[in-house]
């Protein structure tokens, strides 16, 4: 009895040391009051390089392929580290810059070929450090519906699809008496089954806005960047808008855009497309190589606005999937700058996300004739931005970027001039601490694309 009773009493202590081993881990999880993103133990950063084209080349062009190299987690973070991803790494299947995506824990990159004989061919490789990267399962060529130079993303739905959209040319369509109707192109939405690399689902439709703004020769030029409500019943696809000359029909260069657009299609059936308006950015949502719209953890959507005449705005599509005009956030106000433009961005959770942009009075490069990019921390819910601490230069540039890498409170990116040796940088979203990690060997004319 006396031996149970002592038993008894060590499993209780020892619960009681596990119950307060458990609240101190919980307290280490949380910063300043925010809950620490998921972190993936043992991940791999894969870090990818985009190569300037051979034929009449720019420095920073990326037109010369894209090569990939994965670095543990560890040895990323550590500055003493150096790697040559040029050099050494894997040459991803494209003619021109690949588009990649990569799985939630960096087990596994996905890839679709943008331009040439095999654009629009998605495949997929487990990643195994270094420049081993071994394709896993099939391979799917989607371009016969999305074209050889296919806008896609990876959904966040567990990693389980993509999507990917296309507009064919728009052309000038006239009324029977020759007079201007409207311009038109046929838009495309396909879902990618990236478990089982098939088609899973593609629509084609054309999509009208209002008779007025057709009238006037507005029209939607490319789709790209959609994101998957948090209902997953709705996929919203950003869009590029452009204006015909009614009179001329071509198209004109200067005009006053509408307010920003995007297109909501039934999900998964990909039916039924309606045109949403904001009254808040009057700029285009399509981004550009990456993701250009976040499902928050308030459960909306943030979706950032390019050309936009009063700078870049971050702006809130609901749970009703109607923009919400009562949220306001100008970078041009949050920065205290001008004509700012979002080049891309990455969502880090808590309202937090880093922020790629350039601005009126940025520095031209002389080498790639691209303007100067900086890095911020934008706070979605206080609506202010920081401009982060990083090494900048003016042949320092975000514009081709596609991927940031989130792991606990951690956003890794990689930054360096083109043509210029870089660092792998660790930024720390709830303090905006940056720390600089390993050392990226470059080439001539080459530049780095993400963190993945």
């Amino acid at each position: 009895m006396k031996n149970r009773f002592l038993n008894l009493w060590a499993f209780t202590a020892l619960i009681g040391v596990f119950a307060l081993t458990t609240s101190c881990s919980d307290d280490d999880n949380t910063s300043g009051g925010t809950t620490e993103p998921p972190i993936t133990e043992g991940r791999y950063i894969t870090v990818a390089g985009a190569v300037m084209g051979t034929t009449d080349p720019t420095p920073g062009d990326g037109n010369g392929g894209t090569i990939v190299y994965a670095i543990s987690k560890e040895n990323a973070k550590d500055p003493s580290k150096t790697f040559d991803v040029f050099e050494n790494g894997f040459a991803v299947p494209s003619n021109r810059t690949a588009r990649l995506q990569s799985s939630q824990d960096g087990s596994t990159l996905f890839n679709i070929a943008y331009t040439g004989t095999n654009g629009g061919e998605f495949s997929k490789y487990k990643v195994n450090g270094g420049q081993n990267f071994t394709p896993t399962g099939g391979v799917v060529n989607i371009s016969q519906y999305a074209g050889t130079s296919p806008r896609w993303v990876k959904l966040y739905d567990g990693d389980k699809t993509g999507a990917a959209v296309n507009v064919t040319s728009p052309t000038v369509v006239t009324n029977a008496d020759g007079s201007y109707k409207h311009t038109r192109g046929t838009a495309t939405v396909l879902s990618l089954d990236l478990v089982n690399s098939l088609i899973a689902q593609t629509k084609s439709y054309e999509i009208a806005l209002s008779a007025a703004e057709e009238a006037q020769g507005h029209h939607i030029f490319r789709l790209d960047a959609p994101v998957l409500n948090k209902a997953a019943n709705k996929l919203i696809i950003g869009t590029w808008m452009r204006k015909t000359n009614p009179a001329t029909g071509t198209n004109e260069s200067t005009y006053t855009h509408l307010g920003a657009k995007s297109v909501v299609v039934d999900y998964p059936s990909l039916e039924n497309p309606v045109v949403i308006t904001s009254t808040v950015g009057f700029g285009d949502t399509s981004g550009y190589r990456s993701f250009n719209s976040f499902v928050g953890d308030d459960g909306n959507i943030y979706q950032a606005t390019q050309r936009d005449a009063s700078g870049s705005h971050i702006l809130r599509i609901n749970s009703s999937n109607q923009y919400d005009n009562s949220y306001v956030f100008n970078l041009d106000t949050a920065l205290g700058l001008s004509g700012t433009y979002i080049e891309n961005w990455k969502y880090a959770g808590n309202g937090k996300a880093v922020v790629a942009y350039t601005h009126n009075g940025s520095a031209v490069s002389n080498l790639s004739g691209q303007s100067q990019s900086f890095l911020a921390l934008v706070d979605l819910t206080a609506k202010t931005a920081k401009t982060l601490d990083l090494p900048y230069s003016a042949d320092m540039y975000f514009f081709q970027y596609q991927g940031y890498v989130v792991d606990g409170f951690d956003v890794y990116v990689t930054a360096a001039p083109v043509g210029q040796d870089g660092r792998i940088y660790i930024i720390n979203s709830a303090t905006g601490v940056v720390t600089t990690g390993a050392k990226l060997t470059n080439k001539p004319g080459n530049h780095f694309i993400g963190a993945f």
